[in-house]
C-alpha cells in the first residue's frame, strides 16, 4: 500500500518515465500496457498465471478506467472462462473466486480525450467482497458455468448475469477453441472471458469513497 500511495496522483506518462517503459500513443494494439505498467510498479509477480497477480499475499490487481464524474468506463476482465473439463469444478476452486477474494482497485482517470501518458491514477484501495457481494458473483458463476457444461454455450451473451458477464475474449474471429455442444459433442467457438460489470464496480468505488 506504500507503493499505491506514492503513484496515486502520478500520470502514467511519468510512471512510465520514472520506470523507463516505452509509452504507446493509444490502446488500441496495446490493451494490456496500463496493467503491464502498474504490475511493475507495485511488483506484482504472476503474469499471465490464473492466480491472483500478489501471488504471495493473495491479492488481484485490477486498473479501473474511470469518467471525470468517476463512474467506470468499461467492464472489467476477470478471468477465461473454461469451456471444457468441468468434471470437479466449484464456484470454491474456481479462478473467479481465486481471484476476487482480495483485489487491489486502482482507478485511472481515463477519460477517451485524455491521452494516454496524461491520465491520471487515482488513490488504490484494497477490497474483499461482502456475504452478499460474493453471493451475487458466485450466482452469476453458477448459472452460467452450467449452461456451458449443459452444451449451451451459445445461448450465453452479455445480458445475462446481475453483476459478471461472459463475452467472447479473442483476437479475431479465427481464434477458435474448443467447447462442450448439444449432446456433449465437441464444438468450435470463440474463447470466453468473464467480465464484472460497471453497475458492481460503481458500487464498489461508491462504498470505497462515500464511507
Amino acid at each position: 500500500m506504500q507503493r499505491v500511495d506514492n503513484i496515486a496522483g502520478l500520470t502514467l506518462g511519468e510512471l512510465a518515465e520514472q520506470l523507463s517503459f516505452k509509452t504507446p500513443q493509444d490502446l488500441l494494439r496495446e490493451k494490456g500496457w496500463v496493467g503491464q505498467l502498474v504490475e511493475a510498479a507495485l511488483g506484482a509477480s504472476a503474469g499471465s498465471k490464473p492466480i491472483p497477480d500478489f501471488e504471495y499475499i493473495g491479492v488481484e490487481l485490477k486498473t479501473l478506467p474511470i469518467s471525470y464524474h468517476g463512474k467506470p468506463l468499461e467492464t472489467t476482465y476477470v478471468s477465461v472462462v473454461p469451456l471444457t473439463q468441468l468434471t470437479g469444478l466449484t464456484w470454491y476452486n474456481s479462478t473467479v473466486k481465486k481471484k476476487l477474494s482480495h483485489v487491489l482497485w486502482l482507478p485511472i482517470l481515463a477519460e477517451r480525450d485524455i491521452p494516454v501518458v496524461e491520465r491520471v491514477i487515482g488513490q488504490g484501495f484494497l477490497w474483499q467482497p461482502s456475504p452478499v457481494q460474493e453471493q451475487q458473483i458466485r450466482r452469476d458463476w453458477e448459472e452460467q458455468i452450467e449452461l456451458i457444461a449443459t452444451g449451451n454455450v451459445d445461448q450465453i451473451s452479455g445480458h445475462l448475469g446481475e453483476v459478471m458477464q461472459i463475452r467472447p475474449k479473442a483476437a479475431n474471429a479465427k481464434a477458435l477453441t474448443d467447447a462442450i455442444g448439444p449432446n456433449g459433442k465437441c464444438i468450435q467457438t470463440l474463447p470466453r472471458g468473464f467480465y464484472l460489470k460497471t453497475n458492481f464496480t460503481q458500487s464498489i468505488l461508491a462504498q470505497e469513497f462515500s464511507a
